[in-house]
């Protein structure tokens, strides 16, 4: 059992992409579901799908890892011991724009581009670059 599942999901891509990995197996939830959907919006993963598993309630997501990220890097800036939470105003480019932010806002889980489009903040997850 882990107490961070996000982390979970960041390490687990993080490691596949270093070891050259084409494929990783990770256990599902929508949010997860979410954040690898903008993942892929920005092509630091090629593809995902949801995979039922032996039993109904079993399901995992199978994540293809991108050719083009192989050096990712992921920061967990919102843990479950202290969450981080950030306004539209304070949201910068991450790497000069060549990563990204994930913030959870009351539209949904979206990068940090769209929610200062939008010009709403949110809890701040990770950088990715």
């Amino acid at each position: 059992m882990y107490t961070d599942p996000i982390a979970d999901l960041l390490i687990r891509i993080k490691n596949a992409a270093r070891a050259r990995k084409e494929v990783v197996s990770i256990p599902y939830s929508k949010v997860k579901e979410r954040i690898l959907e903008n993942l892929k919006k920005k092509n630091f993963v090629e593809k995902y799908e949801v995979v039922k598993g032996e039993k109904e309630h079993h399901q995992s997501l199978q994540v293809t890892i991108s050719n083009a990220h192989r050096d990712i890097e992921v920061k967990r800036v919102s843990k479950p011991g202290q969450r981080i939470y950030i306004k539209a105003t304070e949201i910068k480019k991450i790497h000069g724009g060549l990563g990204m932010a994930i913030i959870s806002t009351p539209k949904g889980i979206i990068t940090g581009e769209e929610a200062k489009k939008l010009n709403i903040g949110g809890e701040w997850i990770c950088e990715i670059y």
